[in-house]
Protein backbone atom coordinates (compact mmCIF):
# COMPACT_ATOMS: atom_id res chain seq x y z
CA UNK A 1 0.00 0.00 0.00
CA UNK A 2 1.23 3.05 -0.95
CA UNK A 3 -1.40 5.84 -0.96
CA UNK A 4 -2.20 6.70 2.63
CA UNK A 5 -3.90 10.73 2.22
CA UNK A 6 -7.48 10.44 2.61
CA UNK A 7 -7.68 6.90 3.21
CA UNK A 8 -9.09 5.41 6.70
CA UNK A 9 -7.20 3.58 9.72
CA UNK A 10 -9.04 1.99 12.80
CA UNK A 11 -6.61 1.30 15.67
CA UNK A 12 -8.00 -0.70 18.79
CA UNK A 13 -5.93 -0.07 21.46
CA UNK A 14 -5.40 3.17 20.72
CA UNK A 15 -5.65 5.11 24.05
CA UNK A 16 -2.07 4.61 24.69
CA UNK A 17 1.34 2.90 23.48
CA UNK A 18 1.17 1.49 20.33
CA UNK A 19 -1.92 1.97 19.51
CA UNK A 20 -1.90 5.61 19.91
CA UNK A 21 1.51 6.18 18.25
CA UNK A 22 0.05 3.95 15.17
CA UNK A 23 -3.07 7.08 15.49
CA UNK A 24 -0.69 9.45 15.49
CA UNK A 25 1.56 7.90 12.39
CA UNK A 26 -1.60 7.68 9.98
CA UNK A 27 -2.60 11.32 11.21
CA UNK A 28 0.60 12.40 10.17
CA UNK A 29 -0.04 10.78 6.73
CA UNK A 30 -3.51 13.08 6.03
CA UNK A 31 -5.62 9.59 6.92
CA UNK A 32 -8.74 9.71 8.72
CA UNK A 33 -8.45 7.78 11.76
CA UNK A 34 -10.85 5.74 13.87
CA UNK A 35 -9.41 5.64 17.55
CA UNK A 36 -10.79 2.33 19.51
CA UNK A 37 -10.04 1.70 22.88
CA UNK A 38 -11.59 0.26 26.33
CA UNK A 39 -10.70 3.06 28.63
CA UNK A 40 -13.11 6.52 27.65
CA UNK A 41 -11.15 8.77 29.85
CA UNK A 42 -7.55 8.09 27.88
CA UNK A 43 -9.08 7.64 24.45
CA UNK A 44 -10.84 10.78 24.81
CA UNK A 45 -7.41 12.93 25.56
CA UNK A 46 -6.28 10.65 22.74
CA UNK A 47 -8.52 11.99 19.95
CA UNK A 48 -8.20 15.71 21.96
CA UNK A 49 -4.71 15.39 21.56
CA UNK A 50 -4.86 14.24 17.55
CA UNK A 51 -8.05 16.85 17.10
CA UNK A 52 -5.14 19.39 18.41
CA UNK A 53 -3.51 18.68 15.47
CA UNK A 54 -6.49 19.46 12.75
CA UNK A 55 -6.47 15.30 12.28
CA UNK A 56 -10.01 13.76 11.36
CA UNK A 57 -10.36 11.08 14.03
CA UNK A 58 -12.80 9.71 15.77
CA UNK A 59 -12.84 7.78 19.26
CA UNK A 60 -15.07 4.59 19.62
CA UNK A 61 -15.63 2.65 22.91
CA UNK A 62 -14.86 -0.91 22.17
CA UNK A 63 -14.57 -4.38 24.10
CA UNK A 64 -12.46 -6.40 21.55
CA UNK A 65 -14.10 -9.61 23.59
CA UNK A 66 -17.36 -9.07 22.63
CA UNK A 67 -17.82 -9.42 18.16
CA UNK A 68 -21.11 -7.21 19.04
CA UNK A 69 -18.97 -4.44 20.08
CA UNK A 70 -16.63 -4.89 17.26
CA UNK A 71 -19.45 -5.14 14.93
CA UNK A 72 -20.74 -1.90 16.07
CA UNK A 73 -17.19 0.16 16.35
CA UNK A 74 -17.06 -1.39 12.56
CA UNK A 75 -20.50 0.39 11.49
CA UNK A 76 -19.46 3.24 13.31
CA UNK A 77 -16.31 4.20 11.65
CA UNK A 78 -18.11 3.20 8.02
CA UNK A 79 -20.64 5.89 8.62
CA UNK A 80 -18.18 7.94 9.96
CA UNK A 81 -15.62 7.68 6.86
CA UNK A 82 -17.08 5.14 4.67
CA UNK A 83 -14.13 2.99 3.22
CA UNK A 84 -11.66 1.30 5.52
CA UNK A 85 -8.26 0.45 4.39
CA UNK A 86 -6.02 -0.11 7.16
CA UNK A 87 -7.25 -1.87 10.23
CA UNK A 88 -4.79 -2.69 13.32
CA UNK A 89 -5.63 -5.28 15.62
CA UNK A 90 -3.28 -3.94 18.58
CA UNK A 91 -5.84 -4.56 21.82
CA UNK A 92 -3.86 -6.45 23.99
CA UNK A 93 -3.60 -7.57 27.76
CA UNK A 94 -0.48 -9.31 29.92
CA UNK A 95 -1.14 -10.93 33.06
CA UNK A 96 2.29 -11.13 35.16
CA UNK A 97 0.55 -13.78 37.66
CA UNK A 98 1.20 -16.83 35.39
CA UNK A 99 4.28 -15.68 33.78
CA UNK A 100 6.92 -16.88 36.09
CA UNK A 101 6.34 -19.43 38.88
CA UNK A 102 3.31 -21.38 37.93
CA UNK A 103 3.11 -24.24 35.54
CA UNK A 104 0.64 -24.11 32.51
CA UNK A 105 -1.83 -26.73 33.81
CA UNK A 106 -2.26 -24.25 37.21
CA UNK A 107 -3.39 -21.11 35.69
CA UNK A 108 -6.79 -20.80 36.01
CA UNK A 109 -10.19 -20.35 33.69
CA UNK A 110 -10.47 -17.14 34.40
CA UNK A 111 -7.06 -16.27 33.28
CA UNK A 112 -7.43 -17.90 30.13
CA UNK A 113 -10.54 -16.77 29.31
CA UNK A 114 -8.99 -12.83 30.12
CA UNK A 115 -6.10 -13.01 27.43
CA UNK A 116 -7.05 -15.05 25.14
CA UNK A 117 -10.86 -13.17 24.38
CA UNK A 118 -8.52 -9.76 24.34
CA UNK A 119 -5.41 -10.63 22.59
CA UNK A 120 -6.67 -13.69 20.54
CA UNK A 121 -10.29 -13.41 19.69
CA UNK A 122 -10.33 -9.92 19.53
CA UNK A 123 -8.08 -10.10 16.50
CA UNK A 124 -10.59 -12.68 14.57
CA UNK A 125 -13.47 -10.51 15.73
CA UNK A 126 -11.60 -7.52 13.79
CA UNK A 127 -11.47 -9.38 11.18
CA UNK A 128 -14.94 -11.07 10.99
CA UNK A 129 -16.27 -7.29 10.73
CA UNK A 130 -13.77 -5.50 8.61
CA UNK A 131 -12.51 -7.91 6.26
CA UNK A 132 -15.75 -8.54 4.17
CA UNK A 133 -16.21 -4.91 3.56
CA UNK A 134 -12.55 -3.94 2.58
CA UNK A 135 -12.82 -6.78 0.35
CA UNK A 136 -16.00 -5.34 -1.11
CA UNK A 137 -14.72 -2.16 -1.59
CA UNK A 138 -11.74 -3.62 -3.70
CA UNK A 139 -9.30 -0.83 -2.90
CA UNK A 140 -5.39 -1.33 -1.42
CA UNK A 141 -5.64 -1.93 1.91
CA UNK A 142 -3.84 -3.33 4.62
CA UNK A 143 -4.01 -5.25 8.24
CA UNK A 144 -1.71 -5.24 10.79
CA UNK A 145 -2.14 -7.85 14.03
CA UNK A 146 -0.16 -7.20 17.18
CA UNK A 147 1.22 -10.08 18.35
CA UNK A 148 5.08 -9.76 20.39
CA UNK A 149 8.04 -11.83 20.17
CA UNK A 150 6.53 -13.97 22.83
CA UNK A 151 4.59 -15.30 19.81
CA UNK A 152 7.94 -16.40 18.19
CA UNK A 153 9.74 -17.99 21.00
CA UNK A 154 9.43 -20.73 23.59
CA UNK A 155 7.48 -19.72 27.36
CA UNK A 156 5.42 -16.97 28.13
CA UNK A 157 2.43 -18.86 29.63
CA UNK A 158 -1.07 -17.91 28.63
CA UNK A 159 0.34 -14.25 26.95
CA UNK A 160 2.87 -16.46 25.12
CA UNK A 161 -0.09 -18.72 23.59
CA UNK A 162 -2.42 -15.71 22.70
CA UNK A 163 0.15 -14.48 20.73
CA UNK A 164 1.53 -17.72 19.08
CA UNK A 165 -2.05 -17.58 17.78
CA UNK A 166 -1.87 -13.98 16.39
CA UNK A 167 0.98 -15.55 14.34
CA UNK A 168 -0.58 -18.27 12.86
CA UNK A 169 -3.63 -16.64 12.50
CA UNK A 170 -1.97 -13.85 10.32
CA UNK A 171 0.19 -16.20 8.09
CA UNK A 172 -3.56 -17.71 7.63
CA UNK A 173 -4.94 -14.16 6.73
CA UNK A 174 -2.27 -13.51 4.33
CA UNK A 175 -2.81 -17.20 2.11
CA UNK A 176 -6.28 -16.58 2.25
CA UNK A 177 -6.03 -12.87 0.41
CA UNK A 178 -3.26 -14.21 -1.79
CA UNK A 179 -5.07 -17.43 -3.05
CA UNK A 180 -8.02 -14.73 -3.64
CA UNK A 181 -5.73 -11.76 -5.46
CA UNK A 182 -6.81 -9.89 -2.74
CA UNK A 183 -5.54 -6.04 -2.73
CA UNK A 184 -4.91 -6.10 0.71
CA UNK A 185 -1.36 -6.98 3.08
CA UNK A 186 -1.34 -8.64 5.83
CA UNK A 187 1.38 -8.26 8.69
CA UNK A 188 2.01 -9.42 12.42
CA UNK A 189 3.86 -6.99 14.04
CA UNK A 190 5.85 -9.00 16.65
CA UNK A 191 7.78 -6.88 19.29
CA UNK A 192 10.04 -7.07 22.56
CA UNK A 193 10.27 -4.87 25.01
CA UNK A 194 7.98 -1.75 24.22
CA UNK A 195 8.03 1.38 26.84
CA UNK A 196 3.96 1.21 27.06
CA UNK A 197 1.67 0.40 30.32
CA UNK A 198 0.65 -3.10 29.34
CA UNK A 199 1.72 -4.13 32.61
CA UNK A 200 -1.38 -2.40 34.14
CA UNK A 201 -3.89 -4.22 31.93
CA UNK A 202 -5.59 -6.24 34.83
CA UNK A 203 -7.74 -2.28 35.74
CA UNK A 204 -9.54 -3.26 32.51
CA UNK A 205 -10.22 -7.20 33.59
CA UNK A 206 -14.10 -7.35 33.77
CA UNK A 207 -15.13 -8.25 37.38
CA UNK A 208 -16.76 -11.75 36.28
CA UNK A 209 -13.11 -12.79 35.17
CA UNK A 210 -11.25 -11.94 38.50
CA UNK A 211 -11.02 -15.23 40.50
CA UNK A 212 -10.06 -15.52 44.17
CA UNK A 213 -6.35 -15.74 43.96
CA UNK A 214 -6.68 -11.69 43.58
CA UNK A 215 -4.65 -9.33 41.57
CA UNK A 216 -0.89 -9.47 40.38
CA UNK A 217 1.41 -8.19 43.00
CA UNK A 218 2.79 -4.71 42.79
CA UNK A 219 6.32 -6.28 43.19
CA UNK A 220 5.86 -8.00 39.71
CA UNK A 221 3.97 -4.72 38.19
CA UNK A 222 6.60 -2.75 39.18
CA UNK A 223 9.56 -5.27 37.89
CA UNK A 224 7.31 -5.20 34.79
CA UNK A 225 7.33 -1.62 34.24
CA UNK A 226 11.13 -1.22 34.69
CA UNK A 227 11.81 -3.79 32.50
CA UNK A 228 8.96 -2.04 29.49
CA UNK A 229 10.15 1.68 30.62
CA UNK A 230 13.91 0.72 28.97
CA UNK A 231 12.21 -0.39 25.61
CA UNK A 232 11.69 0.84 22.48
CA UNK A 233 9.89 3.86 22.33
CA UNK A 234 6.39 3.50 20.69
CA UNK A 235 7.01 6.17 18.01
CA UNK A 236 9.30 4.07 17.09
CA UNK A 237 7.51 1.05 16.76
CA UNK A 238 5.18 3.09 14.80
CA UNK A 239 7.07 4.11 12.18
CA UNK A 240 8.64 0.87 11.57
CA UNK A 241 5.02 -0.51 11.05
CA UNK A 242 3.95 2.34 8.38
CA UNK A 243 7.04 1.50 6.42
CA UNK A 244 6.28 -1.96 6.42
CA UNK A 245 2.53 -1.28 5.47
CA UNK A 246 4.10 0.26 2.81
CA UNK A 247 6.69 -2.53 1.79
CA UNK A 248 3.55 -4.88 2.01
CA UNK A 249 5.93 -7.21 4.87
CA UNK A 250 4.58 -9.90 6.69
CA UNK A 251 6.42 -10.01 9.57
CA UNK A 252 7.60 -6.87 11.53
CA UNK A 253 10.19 -7.70 13.75
CA UNK A 254 11.41 -4.06 15.55
CA UNK A 255 14.12 -6.09 17.98
CA UNK A 256 16.83 -7.21 16.17
CA UNK A 257 18.64 -8.31 19.33
CA UNK A 258 16.52 -11.00 19.54
CA UNK A 259 17.40 -12.86 16.23
CA UNK A 260 19.66 -14.81 17.97
CA UNK A 261 17.52 -16.45 19.91
CA UNK A 262 14.98 -16.87 17.29
CA UNK A 263 17.42 -18.63 14.94
CA UNK A 264 18.27 -21.02 18.25
CA UNK A 265 14.56 -21.73 18.24
CA UNK A 266 14.19 -22.67 14.59
CA UNK A 267 17.30 -24.94 14.98
CA UNK A 268 15.92 -26.56 17.63
CA UNK A 269 12.68 -27.44 15.47
CA UNK A 270 14.63 -28.50 12.61
CA UNK A 271 17.10 -30.51 14.63
CA UNK A 272 13.58 -32.46 16.31
CA UNK A 273 15.11 -31.62 19.56
CA UNK A 274 14.10 -30.35 23.24
CA UNK A 275 12.66 -26.75 22.82
CA UNK A 276 15.18 -23.71 22.73
CA UNK A 277 15.38 -22.37 25.95
CA UNK A 278 15.77 -18.72 26.62
CA UNK A 279 19.13 -17.77 29.03
CA UNK A 280 17.79 -14.54 30.44
CA UNK A 281 21.72 -14.13 31.91
CA UNK A 282 22.55 -14.01 28.12
CA UNK A 283 19.83 -11.35 27.76
CA UNK A 284 20.74 -9.01 30.60
CA UNK A 285 24.09 -8.86 29.91
CA UNK A 286 23.59 -7.95 26.11
CA UNK A 287 21.65 -5.04 27.34
CA UNK A 288 23.66 -3.69 29.80
CA UNK A 289 26.11 -3.17 26.59
CA UNK A 290 23.57 -1.31 24.77
CA UNK A 291 21.30 -3.97 23.17
CA UNK A 292 17.61 -3.42 23.43
CA UNK A 293 15.42 -6.04 23.80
Amino acid sequence: MKDFSGKTAVVTGAASGIGLALAERFAAARMQVVLADIQKDALDRAVEKLEATQARVIGVVVDTMQKASVQALAERAINAFGKIHILCNNAGVASTRNAVGTGIWEVPDEDWCWVLGVNLHGVVHGLQAFVPHMLAHGEEGHIVNTASLAGLLPGGGTYGVSKHGVVALTETLYNDFRVRNAKLGASVLCPGMVSTNIIDAERNRPDELKHAGGAQSEKMRAMGRATLAAGKAPSEIADIVFRAIEENNVYILPHPAWDDFLQRRFDAILARKGAAVIDLNEMIQRRAKGEQF
